[in-house]
């Protein structure tokens, strides 16, 4: 595994993989072949959250040992490792139990933190708004309960470091009642900010949008794809789970329909149903889609594994069977040999968010896509003095031809249904 020269900001650490000998339960992937993928992926993780990976460690074994995950012996070459890396924290790419942690920092004298925390502790440095604030806090307070009993000698795990940013904790016998009450407070909250944002959300239906959400596994290049689509300013980085918090923003189509585009953010393997929770402000956005873009960074030689765990978390939400349109990012990092045999249908769109190949063509298929608001080619009359009809008519749709007749406006123009039905136009198509 490549490490890249370390800086005096960023703290050392000491990563662990394991693999079962077992066949891989994917088609033509090797045992253990997965879980070294795991390990890469855990490497850009740990770099996301600010750390110098000094060295790792790969294990095959028969079973997960239910004490300590490697085994006692393995334990020893871990503390060893470790140290002569100089790394005062290990990370281990599973989600671990907490007599396995307390094991596990009992025997390599490290600090112990597993993938989930490693998760929890970038979600605590990306979110921006309060909701995803307070459930980020709401998830490392879920985490840190059952853990308290073997959190070490001073009982300070979350004080500084990787793994570390969020709430803090003080001594055992007040921390599972303040823990609690914390809890408590905080579900208040966001229960409190969802329905704000409910609020928010019913002022926007009114203007009749449908909704177009962004999902795929991270790093995939959602955010570029959505800059690119509506020019927006929003945070583009290789960083994983570079966006959280939810983002939207109006889209002209070229049938002249303007949609919502939403991005959210980006999935990722063996993500434990408690975490779903830390994404509830950007998956809400995918529930009320009218359509969904999967987005998969074709480049990525493990983009089927990606997708397939994408389509497990579409699936607990409820929303697998939405209309969808797969979109193909990165196909500038093809070779042209490689671009010709991927295979297509008119469901998928090959692009690139980053030179804008093919995002005319995407357009186009959202477009048809859209299962809600067809475009109606319509003649109808508004009062002159409904500037609201007539300035709503002009942003949401095309005017052909529009003339003064008394105290009327006489238009042609091409709207979607939902607009004329606002409006009340009864639906004459033109004879054009």
């Amino acid at each position: 595994m490549k490490a890249t020269r370390p800086t005096e900001s960023l703290e050392r650490v000491f990563l662990v993989g394991v693999g079962l000998k077992r066949a891989s339960h994917i088609p033509g992937i090797d045992a253990g072949e997965a879980e070294r993928a795991s390990l890469d992926e855990l490497a850009e993780l740990a770099r996301s959250a600010g750390a110098f990976v000094a060295g790792s460690i790969f294990q095959m074994r028969d079973k997960i040992d239910p004490a300590t995950v490697i085994g006692r012996g393995k334990i020893e070459e871990v503390k060893i490792e470790a140290q002569l890396h100089k790394a005062p924290l290990v990370i281990f790419d599973r989600n671990l139990t907490p007599t396995q942690l307390r094991n596990l920092e009992r025997g390599t004298d490290c600090r112990v933190i597993d993938r989930t925390q490693l998760i929890l502790d970038i979600f605590a440095r990306h979110a921006r708004s309060r909701e995803g604030q307070l459930q980020v806090e709401l998830a490392q307070l879920n985490y840190m309960l059952p853990r308290l009993a073997g959190s070490g000698k001073e009982l300070s795990r979350l004080g500084g470091g990787i793994g570390t940013r969020g709430p803090g904790e003080q001594k055992l016998e007040t921390d599972r009642r303040r823990i609690r009450d914390r809890i408590r407070k905080i579900s208040s909250a966001i229960e409190a900010v969802r329905k704000q944002r409910s609020l928010r959300r019913e002022t926007r239906q009114a203007v009749p949008l449908g909704t177009v959400a962004l999902v795929g596994y991270t790093n995939a290049g959602k955010s570029t794809l959505f800059n690119s689509l509506s020019r927006a300013g929003v945070l583009v980085s290789s960083k994983m789970f570079a966006t959280l918090d939810p983002t939207v923003r109006a889209v002209r189509l070229p049938s002249n329909r303007r949609v919502l585009l939403s991005d959210t953010v980006g999935f990722i393997r063996d993500l434990p149903p408690g975490l779903i929770a830390a994404f509830r402000a950007t998956l809400e956005e995918v529930q009320e889609a009218a359509l969904i873009l999967l987005v998969t960074d074709i480049s990525n030689p493990h983009h089927t594994e990606q997708d397939a765990e994408v389509e497990k978390i579409l699936e607990e939400l409820g929303v697998a069977g939405r209309p969808r349109l797969h979109v193909l990012n990165k196909i500038d990092r093809l070779a042209p040999e490689e671009a010709a045999l991927m295979n297509g249908n008119h469901n998928s769109a090959r692009v690139s968010a980053l030179t804008g190949e093919g995002l005319d063509a995407l357009l186009g298929l959202i477009d048809r896509a859209m299962p809600v608001d067809p475009v109606l080619h319509l003649n109808f009359r508004l009062p002159l003095a409904n500037g609201r009809a007539i300035a709503l008519v002009h942003a949401l749709g095309r005017v052909l031809r529009s003339e003064v007749q008394d105290s009327a406006l006489a238009m042609e123009a091409e709207i979607p249904e939902s607009v004329a039905r606002q409006l009340k136009i009864s639906p004459e198509p033109s004879a054009a």
